[in-house]
């Protein structure tokens, strides 16, 4: 299809997703000079994980003992994967750029009896609405309801812009670019955990069709703790929490940090699991009332005192959400190691900070200020180094599955196909409790999905069927890997090899479409296994 004029545009930087990671990514390239333009699925400002609630941010006074304490809290926990010179540059930009929050338009931190502001934590809808409005005060083109469909490339397969459709109108629209930024966020595979059915893993398969890889996906099997019924899963409000069988008792050794496993065997049994935040006092209610007023109003609503009275609960999937698999960075930009691409927050591997365990909120919140800050200025000076030429290029799409079905078209609708893939990713006796005698049947099952969405997979909205790709090739890419390490290290425990390897400490890349693969980046050296 021809595009009129009035849809084929031209900027410096072109940056898909309009969460934390995104906003930070268009700023930081317009201050840095670059004409910006952020096209995000739904709108700018309201959607995504944090704007549907809050969250704390691993913002760590710049003292030696306070940045030491806060990088070996994570080292053991997350398998000794996590870099420490990653980890001092994330504290260092996060402090910087959380500091920065307190301009015009400046944010209301809490303030303390001595006047000092509480800067470890965000409501969520403020914080995104205030980035919104210094994207606008910068001069950044927001295009709302906007889902980037497939990338750009020129003959050298330089990444040189996107395509998308307007959801509310159909009309597709092209952005030429001298470089993009995904910030599309993670994969959560629909399982309605709260802010996440935008989470799709579209990035991270935009970006492996022109050639990038993906990093730590085999620690993607996190699963979120959640009233039974509800969506909100702050699961660090439940280290207040003692669980309970349905007939009353202490359900031993559960907890919210590394004891989620009693509590997926009793929810697997078909067995209800009960909890109570008994162990939180006066002065930890009030916090959580007023620090995240989302997490209680469900049980507001339910008529339910959770300091008080037992309820039920469950576990969510939020997959590479909260897992720290994502497409593997080759550079301190924050390059995808595609000429032009650049990734930022949770599309991009949180392996560098967190390891193999999950960052949860705060380290996955300052890992979005980061690597958005590092990708946009990045992106802004190899654009601006073009000077112009980008405008000229030749270029083609790079998308594939859900755009260009082949003789099979029609033959597998979006709806079927994220069923197919549900139905292997979310079951816990299959991506909690792993063994090979489980993984390789689903992997084989998602090899067969994803080959028929290869050739078949259509929809009216085409971002749909993208949605639906993107899930089946996450999930393929999660399985290889989980397969490959024969160990138990961070959040990926193998049941049939419950304990870590030394010889496996090193960080493993995965990638491919039709043929996926896997393989060690490097060994690890310097550092305990």
């Amino acid at each position: 299809m021809a595009l009129s004029p009035a849809t084929r545009t031209q900027t410096d930087v072109l940056v898909v997703g309009g969460g934390p990671a995104g906003t930070w990514a268009a700023i930081r390239a317009a201050r840095a000079g670059a004409s910006v333009v952020l096209a995000d699925k739904a709108f700018c400002g309201t959607s995504g994980s944090t704007a549907a609630a809050g969250t704390g941010i691993w913002y760590v006074e710049p003292t030696p003992d306070a940045r030491e304490a806060a990088m070996a809290s994570r080292e053991g926990l997350g398998g000794y994967l996590a870099d420490r010179r990653w980890m001092q540059r994330v504290l260092d930009e996060t402090y910087a750029r959380v500091d920065e929050l307190t301009q015009t338009p400046s944010y209301p931190f809490p303030v303390d009896e001595s006047g000092a502001q509480y800067r470890r934590g965000l409501q969520g809808p403020d914080y995104m609405r205030r980035q919104r409005i210094r994207l606008k005060r910068l001069g950044v083109e927001i295009r709302d309801h906007s889902p980037v469909t497939d990338l750009l490339v020129d003959a050298d397969g330089a990444v040189a812009g996107a395509r998308g459709v307007h959801r509310r109108t159909g009309e597709e629209w092209e952005v030429r670019a001298g470089a993009v930024v995904l910030a599309t966020g993670a994969c959560a595979f629909k399982q309605k955990a709260l802010g996440t059915d935008v989470a799709t893993g579209d990035g991270a398969l935009l970006a492996a069709e022109v050639g990038a890889a993906m990093s730590g996906m085999e620690f993607s099997n996190s699963y979120g703790i959640a009233p039974e019924g509800t969506t909100v899963t702050k699961t660090a409000y439940y280290s207040f929490a003692t669980f309970y069988r349905e007939d009353g008792s202490v359900l031993e050794g559960a907890k919210s940090q590394g004891g989620r496993k009693p509590i997926a065997r009793e929810l697997q049994s078909g067995r209800k699991v009960l909890a109570r935040l008994d162990k939180a006092d006066a002065f930890v209610q009030t916090a959580i009332r007023l620090d995240q007023p989302n997490f209680l109003l469900p049980f507001d609503r339910l008529g339910i005192d959770p300091f008080r009275d037992m309820f039920p609960v469950t576990l969510i999937l939020e997959g590479t959400v909260r897992g720290t698999g994502g497409v593997a960075i080759v550079d301190d930009g924050c390059s995808a190691g595609v000429p032009g691409l650049y990734v930022a927050g949770d599309t991009a591997t949180r392996e560098l900070i967190c390891g193999g365990f999950t960052g949860g909120g705060s380290h996955n919140a300052a890992w979005a200020i980061s690597s958005g800050s590092f990708a946009g200025t990045t992106a802004a000076a190899y654009a601006l180094a073009l000077k112009g030429s980008s405008a000229s290029r030749p270029v083609q799409g790079a998308g594939g599955a859900g755009l260009r079905p082949g003789r099979r078209r029609g033959a597998v609708t979006t709806g079927e196909v994220v069923a197919a893939v549900q139905a292997q990713v979310a079951p816990y006796d299959i991506n909690y409790f792993r063994t090979a005698e489980r993984l390789e049947p689903a992997l084989q099952a998602l090899h067969g999905i994803w080959a028929a969405a290869r050739d078949g997979l259509a929809d009216a909205e085409p971002w749909r069927a993208r949605e639906a790709a993107a899930m089946a090739a996450h999930g393929r890419w999660m399985y290889t890997a989980a397969l490959a390490r024969t160990e138990s290290r961070g959040m990926h425990w193998r049941a049939d090899f419950p304990t870590q390897d030394p010889a496996q400490h090193g960080r493993l890349l995965t990638g491919g479409l039709d043929d996926v693969w896997t393989r060690p980046e490097r060994a690890l050296a310097g550092v305990a296994s």
